[in-house]
Order: C-alpha cells, then structure tokens, then sequence
C-alpha cells in the first residue's frame, strides 16, 4: 500500500512532465505543424525530418502518460476504495479505459508515421488521404479519452469530497476542469472549451501527486 502510495504520486508527477514536455514542443520546434495554412509538401518535409523528435514526442505524451495513467488510478483506487467503494470502481473504471485509449492513440500515431512516410515516397495523393485518416481516428480517439478522463477526474473527485481524501482545493479544482472537459467534448461547438481539462489536467496530477508524496512522508514518519 505504501510503495504503491509513492509510486502513485510520482507516477502523478511524471504525467504532468509528459504533457508540459509535449506542450513545450508544440509552441517551439514542432510550432509548423500546428499551422493549418502549411500545405501538404511542406508538412511532409518538415515531418520527415523532425522523424525521430516526433516518435520521442508521441512516446512521452502517450506511452509514458499511458503507463503513469495506470499506475495513478491504482493508487487513487486504494485511497478511495474504502470509504466510497462503488464511486472508486465505477471511477477506476474509466481511468483504465482513458489509459487504454492514450495507449492506443500513441500505437497508431507511431506506426502511422512510419507507414506515411514510406507512402510518401511512393504515392504522394495517397499519403495525403492517410494523412487524412490518420488525422481523423486519432483525433476521434483522442475526444473518447478526453471523456473518460474527465469522467475519471471529476467522479474522484467527488468520491474525495466525501471523505476528505485530498484537499478541498483540489477536489473542487478536479471537479471544475472535469464538467469544462465534458462540456466541450460533448458540445462540438464549445470544443474550446474542453481546452481548460487538458491544460488543468497538469495542475491537478502535480497537485495530487505533492500531497500523495507528501502524505506518505508524514505517514511514515508517523508510523515507521
């Protein structure tokens, strides 16, 4: 239960590193991508030589969040699991799925690019139009994830409420970025919206994965 604690809290830590270091990307070196006016050469030259960066870049915001993902949802089950049973399954529940789909966002991605860009090199109208694909499945899956975490999110969150298992700044916080994620998944208009869960998300693992490293130093200390 103890090492579990730790690993959950730095597993929370280390999710939070993946979508700053994934971020930190986007707005720098991978900026041309974000540029809907680039046109197909351009962006295939570009993505052809940035190959490995962008492999590094799927790798740690998907394989690496995938994993911690798992890890912290177990950690938070254990947490939760006595005083609120049935919301900590149901919550675990989508937590595992939410992972499942990062997993399975990053595989595509991954293989993806390697298949464009043999394709490109054979077939340019045929690598765009899988561009195309891969564009459009995994921004699909990416909005499926996006619900789930924030169902994961917002129901430990409420789970914790009750029975005072993080602070009340954080399970308000949770609860905040969760509702704004569902409403802009659910509204396609308001899809700017669900922005704030992606950006709050790091704020509330960094915060969650303090008090948990935190709150296993006292408890230890307390009962060694």
């Amino acid at each position: 239960m103890k090492n579990l604690q730790k690993a959950g809290g730095i597993s929370a830590l280390i999710a939070a590193a993946t979508y700053l270091f994934a971020m930190g990307l986007v707005v720098s070196i991978l900026k041309p991508m974000a540029d809907l006016n680039l046109g197909f050469q351009e962006y295939m030259t570009f993505f052809t030589a940035n190959k490995s960066l962008l492999f590094i870049w799927h790798f740690s915001m998907y394989i690496i969040n995938g994993f911690c993902l798992i890890v912290l949802v177990l950690a938070i089950y254990e947490r939760l699991k006595n005083s609120s049973p049935r919301l900590a399954k149901i919550a675990s529940s989508s937590g595992f799925i939410w992972a499942a789909f990062v997993f399975l966002s990053g595989l595509i991605l991954n293989y993806g690019t390697e298949a464009l860009i043999s394709l490109y090199g054979k077939n340019q109208a045929q690598a765009e139009m899988l561009k195309n694909v891969l564009d459009t499945i995994t921004m699909g899956i990416d909005s499926s994830d996006k619900l789930l975490g924030c169902l994961w999110v917002g129901l430990v969150s409420i789970a914790a409420i009750k029975k005072k298992v993080f602070p009340k700044t954080i399970n308000i916080f949770g609860l905040v970025i969760s509702l704004a994620g569902l409403i802009g998944t659910i509204i396609p208009a308001l899809l700017s919206i669900s922005y704030i869960f992606g950006v709050g998300a790091i704020v509330w693992w960094l915060a969650v994965g303090i008090y948990m490293l935190r709150k296993q130093t006292i408890d230890t200390i307390a009962n060694p």
